[in-house]
């Protein structure tokens, strides 16, 4: 394993010029309700604040049918969550107007720019021959482009929802977040995207950079085009079953494993970015270059699936060849601090959970049940 990789000296960028921030959120429980995206602020305040200055793009997905049952996953609501995603949409717009506007901004109705856009999306035979396969997409956006709006008339997907995002996103960098996962731990934001910054364009650059920069054959620089934040599951990642069993997996965290050493801007001081080499393109939070999603996971216009998520098609295929030793070609990586006991997100667990008034319902439901239920015990007891 190589360690203290130090990164080139990069010219001066802020963050705000380099990354754009894209949350994809969609019918759940808790609606009407803005309190999972709360959450996600709060968690960004405390452990990332400089996120919250970046451009913002909200992607405000819909669902496919109104049922008897909630089936969030396949698009599936009830009456009820219909109507509260309705309602929802306008309080998660307002939300994001308000708390991801720059510093003494207001947005009023006369800031707000309409468009239209369309995602294609890949489908069987019929869907192609009737010319429908795509899908018409209300955009919004701030006159200063600061913040951007997606409303899909039709369920787009995780996976659509992303790459519509993409397109309308003109930094080299962003951080997808999911609307059910919040930081718990700090992310260095700052030196993270230094070190992306200069790592190589390609595998060819790659190779070129190890034989001319690298005296040590061992210590090469290999390309971050993708870092995952660390969840519960993935605790101590590189020593775990999804590396352990596969000596080829095993061979590439060992040769590449490091703490890169990234220098501030004025060069006066250093800062240490933990890494391990990431073996699945997963969909929770991570940061990723613009480009590289654009040309690695949407290699055509009709890659994707209507209402698939990313890491359940090209996730799976990104395993299968880095298990070949293409993992270079992904150059997925996972934050890796305290060698991976440290986790970073927690998962609020969006297709189930009410918020904290319906936790709070619930609760006392769960407690009149158990009243009543001891209350017959008794009876019982007491008619022996």
């Amino acid at each position: 394993m190589c360690s203290d990789i130090m990164a080139d000296q990069l010219p001066a960028t802020s963050v705000e010029d380099l990354l754009t921030l894209i949350i994809t959120t969609s019918p759940t429980p808790s609606a009407p309700s803005t309190e999972l995206l709360e959450q996600i602020t709060d968690g960004f305040r405390t452990h990332c604040p400089s996120i919250t200055r970046c451009r913002v793009i909200l992607v405000l997905d819909t669902y496919d049918h109104i049922m008897g049952k909630a089936r969030l996953k396949r698009g599936q609501v009830t009456a009820e969550v219909a109507a509260d995603f309705a309602v929802y949409k306008t309080n998660a717009i307002r939300y994001v107007l308000q708390e991801y506007a720059p510093a003494g901004t207001v947005y009023e109705k006369e800031d707000l720019v309409e468009s239209w856009e369309r995602a294609e999306f890949g489908s069987g035979a019929a869907a192609y021959a009737a010319q429908n396969c795509h899908v018409p997409l209300a955009v919004t956006r701030t006159r200063d482009g600061h913040i951007t709006i997606i409303e899909p008339s039709q369920r787009l997907g995780f996976g659509l929802g992303v790459r519509s995002a993409l397109r309308l996103t003109s930094t080299p960098y962003v951080w997808i977040q999911q609307h059910d996962w919040s930081l718990v731990a700090d992310i260095p934001l700052d030196p993270l995207l230094r070190l992306m910054q200069e790592t190589p364009e390609s595998e060819e650059d790659d190779e070129e950079g190890d034989e001319e920069n690298n005296e040590d054959v061992g210590c090469v620089k290999p390309p971050v085009k993708y870092v995952c934040f660390p969840s519960v599951r993935m605790f101590q990642y590189a020593t775990s079953d999804h590396v352990m069993l596969y000596p080829g997996l095993r061979a590439l965290t060992q040769l590449y494993k490091q703490n890169f050493t990234v220098a501030s801007e004025t060069g006066d001081r250093t800062t240490k970015i933990p890494l391990t080499p990431m073996f699945f393109w997963h969909d929770k939070p991570h940061i990723a270059s613009t480009k590289h999603y654009l040309t690695q996971v949407f290699t055509t216009r009709l890659s994707m699936a209507r209402g698939a998520f990313i890491e359940d098609t090209v996730g799976q295929r990104a395993r299968a060849e880095m298990k070949e030793g293409n993992w270079k070609k992904w150059a997925c990586w996972l934050y890796y601090p305290d060698d991976g006991k440290l986790l970073v997100l927690r998962h609020l667990m969006g297709r189930t959970w009410r918020g904290a008034e319906g936790a709070l319902a619930k609760k006392m439901e769960y407690m009149r049940l158990n009243e009543i239920q001891g209350t017959e015990k008794y009876d019982q007891i007491c008619r022996r």
